[in-house]
């Protein structure tokens, strides 16, 4: 599988090396998981409610905070991923995109489903690296229930599944 430039980047405290290595192994899973067999850049921000909340206004127009925002570089459909022509010629990788993930939000979900952080952590990266992939949840049908098995699908590779 190739290997892929996962840059993490916080704003918040208590982001160790530790966190982004995992953070790191759990996008890797999801691309390689997924058949992303061209080397990707993605982008990572670790924030808190207020970062998040900044960034939602500022890029989407919403006046409110959130646990994860995706921002894909390809207009991709589920299944597709970006081929060798989407490759910037100077890195040789494909910039795929970018996501922000509330640490604070990540913690308060985590507390109200009754799993680790991490866990929750990873769950977003997930759904993210979907988003990025073309994947979506705005209907309550199918597209929702195609994500929400690749989602269970890539966490149970990783050994992280729902507990119910």
């Amino acid at each position: 599988m190739p290997k892929h430039d996962i840059i993490i980047s916080a704003d918040v405290s208590g982001v160790d090396e530790q966190l982004r290595s995992f953070l790191r192994k759990v996008i890797q899973t999801a691309l390689d998981g997924s058949g992303v067999d061209v080397p990707c850049e993605i982008n990572v921000l670790l924030t808190n409610d207020t970062g998040i909340h900044r960034v939602n206004v500022g890029m989407r127009d919403v006046d409110a905070p959130t646990d994860v925002l995706s921002f894909p570089m390809f207009d991709l459909t589920p299944g597709d991923k970006p081929s060798e022509e989407d490759a910037d010629p100077a890195t040789g990788l494909a910039p795929l995109g970018d996501m922000c993930i509330s640490v604070e939000r990540a913690k308060f979900q985590a507390e109200e489903f009754g799993h680790s952080v991490e866990r929750e952590l990873a769950y977003l990266a997930v759904h993210s690296i979907l988003h990025l992939l073309g994947y979506d949840h705005l209907d309550e049908g199918p597209m929702k229930a195609q994500m929400r098995h690749r989602e269970e699908a890539i966490m149970e590779a990783l050994g992280l599944p729902r507990e119910d």
